[in-house]
């Protein structure tokens, strides 16, 4: 995942001219710039994302690996100038989460700007304002707060607490790049029906020469046969390219062929999805393409 830290200037209550706001604005993308975070900072920057990339692909495995037994969960949900708050244990949350695992949608939530403090080595504290979407349309701003221990060596969340507040209907525009991102995410998260979600229910999913996967149903059965291949599989976003109403994906498929009749070896391999796009910011027709020989043959002998 690739960090994109970008200053948020501050909002004042003043007559300012529009000049001065806009030079503001530059000295403050300059500043987050030049700023470089140190080793330990970025460790804890990428447990951040690791933690997002799980709570929106709902891998509670993977939350259970970096969050402590002991760890509280605070929220405050701003609707309407009103807040709704609650604070749970983790276990409950991961009760309740499991108990309506099937009504859970997949999100994607990049952050914007980090702040970090960092106690003896022993204690952190990281603030990270972000922008949570759905399906490439931005929702709520959310205000995260970590507190992060060492237990036995490694950084454990202790506290998570965020304030979530609606974005106003005009900054709910979709993103076709965050749309992209949200997509790679989802085929990462061993749930096939979330990759459904970016299609329109008559949408149709078509790898190489194979028959094309039409509606909800069949594309989940695609995606399932390659998270079941592939356990371990990660699909990142190498590029996207956009020609008249045309959209190419282009990915890296890694993974280790660990499912059932698996051959246990490695395999990475690129290829790309061109997309058609609906009125409804949903993948309509998506036709895959990517190199079946070199496919078979990492399979058989791995990526060496």
């Amino acid at each position: 995942i690739i960090l994109s830290l970008v200053i948020v200037s501050s909002m004042f209550f003043s007559c300012q001219s529009n000049s001065n706001k806009t030079k503001q604005t530059e000295n403050a993308k300059k500043e987050q710039k030049e700023n470089t975070w140190n080793t330990e900072e970025q460790e804890l920057i990428v447990l951040v994302e690791k933690l997002l990339f799980a709570v929106g692909n709902s891998d509670f495995q993977a939350l259970d690996s970096i969050v402590s037994d002991k760890a509280n969960l605070g929220s405050a949900i701003v609707r309407d100038g009103v807040s709704k708050n609650s604070v749970i244990s983790i276990s409950e949350y991961f009760e309740t989460q499991k108990n309506r695992d099937q009504e859970r949608k997949p999100f994607f939530e990049p952050v914007k700007e980090y702040k970090i403090l960092i106690n003896k080595g022993q204690i952190a504290f990281v603030w990270a304002d972000a922008t949570l979407h759905k399906y490439g349309v931005p929702r709520t701003n959310n205000i995260d707060n970590f507190t992060l221990i060492k237990e036995d060596g490694e950084w454990k969340f202790i506290n998570i607490s965020f304030t979530n507040t609606a974005l106003p209907e005009e900054l709910q525009k979709f993103d076709l790049e965050i749309f992209a991102k949200s997509y790679a995410q989802v085929w990462c998260s061993q749930r096939p029906h979330f990759v459904s979600y970016f299609f329109a229910e008559d949408g149709v999913l078509q790898i190489n020469d194979g028959k094309p996967a039409k509606g909800t149903e069949a594309i989940t059965n695609v995606a399932k046969s390659f998270m079941e291949a592939f356990p371990d599989m990660v699909v990142s976003l190498d590029s996207l390219t956009t020609n008249n109403d045309k959209t190419k994906f282009h990915w890296t498929l890694t993974g280790t062929n660990n499912g059932p009749d698996g051959t246990g070896n490695k395999v990475s391999i690129n290829g790309f999805e061109e997309w058609t796009i609906n009125e409804e910011g949903l993948i309509q027709e998506s036709k895959g393409y990517f190199d079946n020989k070199e496919y078979e043959r990492q399979l058989k002998f791995g990526t060496n």
